[in-house]
C-alpha cells in the first residue's frame, strides 16, 4: 500500500566521531541506504598477554623467538608510530622493551625513533604521551628528520633509499606500528616504518610517486608503493610487532617476526574487519573516525580516498573533519595556488609530497561534490575544492536538494579505516 504524500518523515539520528567529540545527522529513512559499520572483532582479553605471545612465538619460518634477531648487548633501535596514528604504543613498547632486557639489551642501548616521516616534530609532551612515563623517563626517545640519512640502495623502480642515520647506526631495528588499509601503499604497517617512516625526502617523493599508477590502491599488497618499500628496505630490519585494532581502538590481534610474513598475517584481520560491501549511492557521508585521523586535512583525505569507491557520479561526497591543525602540510596549500589544468601534468612531471593530496581532490572533485564540515575557513575549504557547511545536516540538506528527494545516503562512521566495495566485483569480504 503506498504511503501518502503527507505521511510524517521518519528519521534516524546518527553520530560521527569529530575531533575527539562527535556531531550528528538525521537522515530520512526513505533516503538512508546504510551506515558502513566495520565487521568488529572483539579485543582481546589480555592485550599485554597477546603482545609477549606474539613475540615469543613470532611469524616467520627463520624465526623462533626475538632472539634469533637481537644478540646480548646490541644496539637497538625501535621504530614507533608518530601523533598522526592511532597505534597503541603506549601498550606495545613496555612488553616488547622487558623482552629486550631479557635478551641482555639495556635501557641504554635502546632508542625509540618516531616515524614522523615528512610530518611536522613532536614536543616533548606528545613524545611522553606516546610512549607513556616510565619509557620516556629511562629510554631515549628522538624524532625521524629527514635532513639526516645516509644511501643505502635504489630499489629497481629507481627510489633511492635514504634512511635516517641513527637507524642505520644501530645493529637491530624493530618496526612498530599498526596495520590497516592505506589509500595508495595498500596496508599501512609493516616495513611503512622505514619508508617513509624514517627516510629522506627524496625516497618518500620517489616511492610515494607510484600511486599514480593503477594498481596502487587500497586493501592490495601488490601496490607497487608497498612492493617497492619493502624491496628497498628489505634487511635493514628483520623484526616486526603490529597489532590490528577495531574501530574502538582495542587491540584485536598482535602479530609480530618476519617483517613481510608477519604483516600479511595482520593484513588478514584488517580484510576481516574492515572490507565491507555496499552498493554505490548518490550522498556518502564520511568521518574519518576523530583523533588523531581527523587532526588535519592532509590525514582526513584518506577518507576521501575510501569513499570515493561507493560514491556515485554526479554524487556527493561530504567529509565530517575537525582538522584543528588545518591543512597540515605548507606544500600541499602551495599546491592549491596551482591551475587546477596543470596539477597533474605537474604531478607526474615532479612528484612532490603534499601536492598529491591537492592533485587527488582535484580529480575526485570533478566527478562528485565535496563538502567540507571542519574548524578551516571557508576560503581555505574552497581553495582545496570543497564547498564549506556549517552543520553535517546543511551538506546534507544541500546535496538531496541538488539530487532530489530520493537520493539514497551511505554513512561511514569509520571512514579513515573501512574500504567500501561495490557488490559486483571480486574480492574477499
Amino acid at each position: 500500500m503506498p504511503v501518502p504524500s503527507n505521511a510524517p518523515t521518519t528519521t534516524m539520528k546518527i553520530p560521527l566521531a569529530y575531533g575527539n567529540g562527535s556531531v550528528s545527522v538525521d537522515v530520512a529513512d526513505r533516503n538512508l541506504a546504510g551506515i558502513l559499520e566495520p565487521n568488529e572483532l572483539p579485543a582481546v582479553d589480555n592485550w599485554e598477554l597477546a603482545i609477549e605471545d606474539a613475540l615469543k612465538d613470532p611469524i616467520g619460518s627463520k624465526l623462533s623467538d626475538l632472539s634469533d634477531v637481537v644478540q646480548p648487548g646490541d644496539r637497538v633501535v625501535v621504530i614507533a608510530n608518530d601523533i598522526t596514528r592511532i597505534t597503541p604504543t603506549d601498550k606495545l613498547l613496555p612488553p616488547l622493551i622487558s623482552h629486550l632486557n631479557e635478551i641482555a639489551i639495556p635501557n641504554s642501548n635502546i632508542t625509540i625513533v618516531f616515524a614522523t616521516g615528512s610530518h611536522r616534530k613532536h614536543t616533548e609532551e606528545e613524545k611522553r604521551r606516546l610512549v607513556g612515563d616510565e619509557i620516556y623517563d629511562h629510554i631515549t626517545c628522538i624524532d625521524h628528520d629527514p635532513d639526516c640519512c645516509r644511501r643505502v640502495g635504489v630499489t629497481s623502480r629507481g627510489t633511492p633509499i635514504e634512511i635516517f642515520a641513527p637507524v642505520l647506526d644501530a645493529d637491530s631495528v624493530i618496526c612498530t606500528g599498526s596495520i590497516e588499509f592505506h589509500y595508495y601503499a595498500g596496508y599501512s604497517g609493516g616495513l611503512k616504518s622505514l619508508l617513509p617512516g624514517v627516510s629522506s625526502l627524496a625516497s618518500m617523493r620517489k616511492n610515494h610517486a607510484l600511486m599514480t599508477q593503477p594498481n596502487a590502491v587500497s586493501g592490495s599488497a601488490d601496490s607497487p608503493v608497498r612492493q617497492d618499500l619493502e624491496e628497498g628496505t628489505s634487511g635493514l630490519s628483520r623484526f616486526i610487532l603490529n597489532a590490528v585494532l577495531n574501530s574502538k581502538k582495542e587491540i584485536v590481534a598482535v602479530v609480530a617476526g618476519d617483517p613481510i610474513e608477519a604483516h600479511r598475517a595482520g593484513a588478514l584481520y584488517a580484510d576481516r574487519m574492515y572490507r565491507i560491501r555496499a552498493e554505490p549511492a548518490e550522498i556518502v557521508i564520511a568521518s574519518p573516525g576523530g583523533m588523531p585521523k581527523d587532526i588535519n586535512l592532509y590525514q582526513s583525505q584518506k577518507a576521501l580516498e575510501n569513499a570515493k569507491n561507493i560514491a556515485k557520479d554526479g554524487g556527493a561526497i561530504i567529509l565530517v573533519a575537525e582538522c584543528l591543525e588545518g591543512l597540515g602540510n605548507d606544500v600541499y596549500e602551495r599546491w592549491l595556488d596551482i591551475p587546477r589544468e596543470e596539477l597533474l601534468p605537474r604531478l607526474k612531471d615532479g612528484f612532490e609530497l603534499g601536492g598529491h593530496k591537492a592533485v587527488l581532490t582535484s580529480i575526485l572533485a570533478e566527478r562528485v561534490d565535496l563538502y567540507l564540515v571542519s574548524a578551516i575557513s571557508d576560503e581555505l575549504a574552497k581553495k582545496a575544492y570543497f564547498t564549506p557547511a556549517e552543520s553535517v545536516q546543511g551538506a546534507l540538506n544541500s546535496a538531496i536538494a541538488k539530487r532530489g528527494d530520493s537520493a539514497r545516503v551511505l554513512l561511514m562512521p569509520h571512514g579513515g579505516m573501512t574500504l567500501p566495495t561495490p557488490s559486483d566485483t571480486t574480492g574477499g569480504d
